[in-house]
């Protein structure tokens, strides 16, 4: 069985090669989504140089970076959020890929620390107009864009995409190229907003094509979720 730190090694090579295969020319970061995985996992992926985490369930990501805590991490909220547990994201985490309201926003910018450099934020976009899953319209997206970026503790940094499942390259391409155009439409009133969160195990190669910065692995680099599994939203 490989190690933690070889199949980081294996994504990352996908990663290099996705980059060359396509000619792209963004940087392209790794976030290891730890979700369902022990906080020795994490500190097996540490020690291989690994630095940015991903994590869908607050309570079980608490206790993670509590436990990291003398580590100097970078932890990502991916999964939805509830407004009542805004605050604990706020305090924790450097990263949400998730916001989708203004209300949500807001409160992200009231609980913020002051200590705290501003929390990084990505707009979540329903692309394939998928109506089972979360995220924004895409005519939606501009519109709460110019609200989101008067708020002073949060910065909007991009976007973010769960897209719908499609087999083979070309297709997975085609699902996400609209996010190209979308953040270039958002740089217009965000210049900062650099940041297209979209790839996983399944279609990484083809999200670095369609322009992604950051993709999020979890199978390929922990393996299966274990038992038993977090229930916790």
């Amino acid at each position: 069985m490989k190690s933690i730190a070889t199949k980081l090694t294996d994504v990352q090579t996908r990663i290099s090669e996705a980059i060359l295969h396509s000619q792209a020319t963004q940087k392209v970061q790794l976030v290891a989504v730890s979700k369902y995985h022990s906080v020795d996992s994490v500190r097996q992926a540490v020690a291989a140089g690994q630095i940015a985490f991903g994590e869908n369930y607050l309570q079980p990501a608490l206790e993670k970076i509590d436990a990291l805590s003398a580590l100097s991490l970078q932890w990502h909220f991916i999964g939805p959020l509830q407004s009542n547990k805004s605050k604990a994201v706020a305090e924790n985490f450097d990263w949400l890929h998730t916001l989708d309201r203004l209300k949500l926003a807001k409160r992200l910018n009231d609980q913020r620390p002051q200590h705290l450099t501003p929390l990084n934020v990505c707009l979540q976009v329903n692309i394939s107009h998928d109506p089972a899953k979360s995220g924004l319209a895409v005519a939606d997206v501009i519109p709460l864009a110019q609200q989101i970026s008067q708020l002073p503790n949060i910065k909007l940094r991009g976007l973010m995409c769960i897209p719908m499942q499609k087999q083979g390259f070309e297709a997975q391409k085609q699902e996400l190229l609209p996010m190209q155009d979308l953040l270039k439409q958002l740089q217009q009133i965000c210049p900062d907003a650099d940041t297209l969160s979209m790839g996983m195990s399944g279609d990484l190669e083809a999200a670095v094509a369609a322009g992604a910065t950051m993709v999020r692995i979890g199978t390929d680099i922990f393996g299966p979720r274990p038992d038993p599994k977090y229930n916790e939203a």
